[in-house]
């Protein structure tokens, strides 16, 4: 599945990424790679009760 994720520099430091199409998810990493890394277990969290639907 390919989704838009939008990669911000936070304020304190490190990034912030969060997905235009699933409200609510979003993540946080020290640098770019752990940010997206972050997102990607937080888009499957997200995405998992849906796959669970019989």
């Amino acid at each position: 599945m390919k989704t838009k994720v939008i990669l911000k520099p936070s304020e304190d430091g490190g990034f912030t990424v969060f997905v235009p199409a699933l409200p609510g998810c979003l993540s946080e990493g020290d640098t770019r790679e752990e940010a997206l890394a972050n997102i990607r277990e937080a888009i499957e969290l997200y995405l998992e009760p849906v796959a669970r639907r019989p």
